[in-house]
């Protein structure tokens, strides 16, 4: 994996309802992100936070909340992001709520042929301003950049789609909304629910993942919600179901990826500390970042 290795802060909110996720890259800088990576070997670049916009009130535009602060916030991370990879560093994107994906993903795809993504979430994040319940965009990135929903979205970076649907593989899926169960059936794209990761256990889950992605992609982005876990283990995220990944599964998952290395950017979102306890959340945000960058037991 690229020792080079660029942190990039996106406290966004207003892609959601509820407060508190902003402060999620300062709490998994405060869990030692930064040290536990830097005792890996790697050159870590602390870039900072991205500067979000911050409207007098939530408001909607064409049924999307907060549109135009997070379309605007999201090209501010698709520069810095972009201007990384230029530099031949690894992005790593501190979350913040999932929206952040349509500006980290802009900002990576333009630099490969056919980018792979894991989509690592209990949720499909696959909605529009017509299928959402919500009209919430964190729950709209995947679709976005996909090509599907509002040009302010779609359009980030000055080109679409950035992924393709045959590229993604979702894993941890156990709560979808119906729109997206349509549009995964339609456009093929791979999922693996947890009643796939039961059946088959982790290891296989992610031995095919690696695989598939391998034959299709020239690089891989993960995008890595801490709500894909169960709330047992990551308590601190705004859209928290129940029945999910373990902890240890987790870490497997991580670990399998770092002996593959075929990850070639990363991001780790909706850690919110106020409805976290102790924060635990980021401790295993912090935790499964070591698993994905080599860490090792022995």
């Amino acid at each position: 994996m690229n020792k080079q290795l660029s942190i990039i802060g996106s406290p966004m909110d207003l892609g959601q309802s509820r407060r508190g996720v902003d402060m999620g890259p300062s709490a998994m800088r405060y869990a030692g992100l930064i040290q536990r990576l830097e005792s890996l070997g790697y050159d870590v670049d602390d870039c900072g936070d991205i500067a979000i916009g911050r409207p007098e009130r939530t408001n909607s535009v064409k049924g999307l909340k907060n549109l135009n602060a997070v379309a605007e916030a999201n090209h501010k991370l698709y520069e810095v992001v972009d201007e990384e990879v230029r530099k031949g560093r690894f992005p790593l994107v501190l979350g913040g709520d999932h929206s952040i994906a349509i500006g980290t993903l802009a900002g990576v795809s333009k630099h490969y042929k056919s980018l792979g993504v894991i989509w690592y979430d209990a949720h499909g994040d696959l909605n529009t301003a017509e299928t959402s319940p919500s009209g919430n965009i964190h729950g709209m990135p995947l679709a976005a950049s996909l090509g599907l929903g509002d040009p302010l979205l779609t359009g980030i970076g000055g080109y679409s789609p950035k992924v393709k649907a045959e590229n993604i593989v979702l894993i941890g899926a156990r709560s979808l909304d119906e729109g997206e169960k349509v549009l995964i059936k339609k456009m093929g794209i791979r999922v693996y629910t947890m009643h796939e990761i039961d059946r088959l256990g982790m290891t296989q889950v992610m031995k095919e993942t690696i695989a598939y992605l391998k034959e299709r992609s020239d690089g891989v982005h993960l995008s890595l919600d801490l709500d894909g876990l169960d709330p047992s283990d990551a308590p601190g995220v705004g859209t928290p179901v129940n029945g999910g990944i373990s902890f240890r599964e987790s870490h497997l998952a991580m670990e399998m990826l770092a002996e593959a290395d075929i990850i070639t950017s990363a991001e780790l979102v909706e850690v919110n500390p106020i409805l976290d306890v102790r924060n635990k959340t980021a401790d295993v945000a912090v935790d499964l970042a070591g698993s994905l960058f080599g860490e090792k037991l022995l």
